[in-house]
């Protein structure tokens, strides 16, 4: 699971930073996933090494313009390179009306199908490998934060083991590689979780914008491997944060305290913290590590691989 920003600025672009869209890549699947399509998002993903061939699904967390204007564009030239198959639009009610005013006014016609699903709180999608949920934020208006749970997949099997305690080979072994429990003909149970490496534990991804600090997305990023949540704005201006509904940085860095995640991602920049301000992006870093030291600021094209955790367990020989 590899992540890409394709735009870390709030409300407007600048010369460094355009608006809302984080690449979630799926190497596993040769998918690519995409949170939020702000203007120009189409443009990021040509200046980077992402491939539109491999787009299918895209997250919308709200109708604001700088998180949504760009995908309109997007979709349109993946109809005209003729490279995709089909996509799948998550996000909230309004969603599916305003694409089909833009495709009308525009004439704008599709060559592959588009698929837009209304969201709401809980699971909105899984398959084989991922289980992917919303959860309300606290915004102007309806917004969504998404969580991706990648599902834990058993260790290596150890074959060179089970052939010393003289397991025979064949759909057996299919079975102990699944993590089940098997008894031989010779009466011995064999417990597959004993013969395997530690266990693949499922990598979690999460992603808050745009809100002002909630219990929502607390409990949507608990125990995640990675948070990508919005700091708009510096702690001395959270007054401003909360008439905007909007986060700072220690509330994103509180969100990421509480919920017990293992990295912190801050993005959604105002751009009134540039270089030369009194207040610029490093005293947003800084403010957040006091609360919560594993905390990185995020830039347009940071590529970020989300670690594995394993899970130990003891190998057992089996009984006679």
């Amino acid at each position: 699971m590899q992540i890409t920003f394709l735009g870390t600025s709030s409300g407007v672009p600048t010369r460094s930073r355009n608006v809302s869209s984080v690449a979630l890549r799926l190497p596993q699947k040769a998918d690519l996933w995409l949170f939020d399509c702000g203007e120009g998002t189409q443009h990021q993903i040509l200046r980077s090494e992402l491939k539109t061939s491999q787009l299918s699904r895209i997250f919308i967390t709200h109708l604001h313009g700088d998180h949504i204007f760009g995908l309109m564009g997007l979709l349109a030239s993946c109809g005209l390179a003729g490279n995709v198959d089909r996509v799948d639009i998550y996000g909230p009610s309004g969603l599916n009306e305003y694409l089909q005013a833009a495709s009308r006014y525009s004439h704008t016609h599709f060559s592959y199908p588009i698929k837009v699903h209304t969201v709401q709180p809980g699971v909105i999608y899984e398959d084989d490998d991922f289980v992917v949920s919303c959860g309300l934020l606290h915004h102007r208006i309806t917004a969504f934060g998404y969580r991706v749970e990648e599902k834990d997949r058993s260790g290596r099997f150890d074959v060179e083991t089970a052939k010393a305690l003289k397991i025979p080979s064949g759909p057996i072994y299919g079975q102990l590689k699944r993590g089940e429990t098997v008894t031989l003909e010779d009466g011995r149970i064999i417990n597959g979780s004993e013969l395997c490496g530690p266990t693949e534990i499922g990598r979690k991804f999460v992603y808050c914008t745009d809100t002002v600090y909630c219990d929502g997305a607390v409990k949507l990023a608990e125990d995640a491997d990675v948070l990508i949540h919005e700091a708009t704005f510096a702690h001395q201006d959270a007054e401003m944060a909360f008439q905007r509904l909007h986060s700072t940085s220690t509330m994103a860095a509180q969100t990421a305290y509480l919920a017990g995640v293992h990295q912190l991602i801050m993005t959604h920049f105002s751009p009134r913290y540039t270089p030369g301000n009194a207040i610029e992006l490093k005293d947003l870093l800084k403010e957040a590590r006091a609360i919560f030291p594993k905390t990185i600021m995020a830039n347009d094209f940071m590529v970020y691989d989300i670690p594995r955790r394993r899970e130990n367990k003891l190998k057992i020989k089996g009984k006679n």
